[in-house]
């Protein structure tokens, strides 16, 4: 039961929806990260060999991965009492290391090991690295299989459908037909593009020292590359790509080119739910009706297209938000200002509401039913849209002002039939070859490659 008293729908009334987030995006989650990044430094400091830690080289490194792996409610909360004296939440998680691995009987760290917690770094170098590393986490288990879940059922529908020609519509009016499964195919070839453009961004990570100079490390061991070697860190330890000149925090560039490629996903999304509830107002789909639903408090007889609303109110959340996070945290006064640290602990919000859009929009997806009759009978009263293929084959035959010809006899009427056009094509002053070739014409027939590219050709 989610809690009547949240601020936030996503804590609330969508708390079950969005409560697979919780373990990269809550404030648990965030400590957690952080001690993992603390405690993967202090493992790599011991394999460089330092004096002071050569004790520690032969624990596992399982047994080093199950202090951040097994971290617990119980450590959360220790943390965050020592930040109640400390008013600093990174050297809580410093100081919570220390106790629990100084007490560890397989650490047994001395006091003088301890002090290698948080060696030379500033809050930032473990900051700029847990946000980044769960950032990157949350969309290699969270959002890429749920935006392949919309990805194949978009791609089953497009190959369902392949042949199934419709009237296309631009600017709202009859035009050129296509397939109803061409396009659904256009948004799964946008959808992957990028997608295939998120799975080639690597994280940026700051990890420099207070300045970003390493000044600490060098002055303390001078006889060691630090350039190199906590490139290599956090390259092969946290999977993430270091940005070596920085101020005291990461520039966010990076991360900006995430939030516009995550906001694009949702705009190609937002096209597709009002493309989806279009159609349906159209009647080219019905909805499956679910037992007990109600679609209105008034009108019994509704079937609402909510899905489809509820992803795209989210879809535009999500975009504020991320457009906002991708202009102000590029943005620091100098060589660091605290107002990136409020924003990034939003973070985790526009993915909770774009989680929300996918699984909505899915559900949507998965309820419209085809109604074929209603989209053969749009075709069937459309024969003006015939005009481009007739006017093409006249401009083939060198016919006079064939466009204007069809011009003048189809444009803003709507009572063109079948009729009507076989009529005009009688009337033309071209071979009786060129005339059959015309009346086999149909508007359910003239679609082109639509067929072949819904069928991924």
């Amino acid at each position: 039961m989610f809690s009547l008293m949240a601020i936030s729908p996503v804590d609330g009334r969508y708390a079950e929806q969005t409560g697979e987030l919780n373990r990269y995006y809550s404030e648990f989650a965030l400590f957690q990260y952080r001690v993992r990044v603390e405690v993967e430094y202090l493992y790599f400091l011991v394999h460089l060999d330092l004096p002071g830690l050569r004790r520690l080289k032969s624990i596992p490194k399982d047994r080093w991965d199950q202090i951040w792996k097994m971290f617990s409610l119980e450590d959360a909360q220790w943390i965050k009492q020592c930040e109640g004296i400390t008013r600093h939440d990174v050297k809580a998680v410093e100081y919570f290391l220390k106790d629990k691995m100084s007490k560890d009987s397989v650490f047994a760290l001395t006091p003088e090991e301890s002090e290698y917690i948080h060696f030379g770094l500033t809050s930032q170098d473990i900051n700029n690295t847990a946000i980044p590393l769960l950032m990157q986490e949350s969309l290699e288990y969270v959002f890429f299989p749920w935006l392949d879940k919309v990805l194949e059922k978009i791609t089953e529908m497009s190959i369902a459908w392949q042949a199934v020609p419709m009237m296309a519509r631009t600017h709202g009016q009859p035009a050129s037909p296509t397939t109803l499964g061409k396009e659904i195919r256009v948004f799964e070839n946008r959808l992957k593009a990028e997608k295939d453009h998120l799975k080639t961004l690597r994280m940026p990570a700051k990890f420099g020292g207070a300045t970003g100079n390493l000044n600490a490390h060098k002055v303390a061991f001078p006889q060691i590359d630090w350039l190199a070697e906590s490139d290599r860190f956090v390259y092969e330890t946290l999977g993430l790509k270091r940005s070596r000149v920085t101020t005291q925090i990461e520039h966010y560039d990076g991360l900006a080119a995430l939030f516009h490629s995550l906001s694009r996903v949702n705009t190609i999304l937002t096209d597709l739910c009002r493309d989806f509830w279009t159609y349906i107002s159209m009647e080219y789909f019905t909805q499956k009706t679910v037992a007990g639903e109600i679609g209105s408090s008034a009108m019994p007889h509704k079937v609402n297209p909510i899905d489809f609303e509820n992803a795209e109110g989210n879809l535009g959340l999500a975009n504020a938000l991320f457009l906002h996070f991708s202009q102000k945290l590029p943005v620091s006064r100098l060589q660091r200002d605290l107002t990136d640290s409020t924003v990034l602990r939003n973070v985790g919000v526009p993915f909770a509401h774009t989680l929300l859009a996918l699984k909505s929009c899915l559900k949507g997806l998965d309820k419209v039913r085809l109604n074929e009759t209603k989209v053969g009978e749009d075709l069937e009263a459309n024969w003006a849209v015939l005009a481009e293929a007739i006017q093409t084959l006249l401009r083939r035959e060198g016919y006079p002002k064939p466009y204007e010809a069809l011009k003048e006899l189809t444009r803003g009427n709507l009572s063109v039939t079948r009729e009507t056009l076989h009529q005009f094509i009688q009337g033309l002053t071209i071979s009786d070859a060129v005339k059959a070739e015309m009346m086999r014409l149909t508007p359910s027939d003239y679609t082109g490659y639509a067929e072949t590219l819904a069928a991924g050709g």
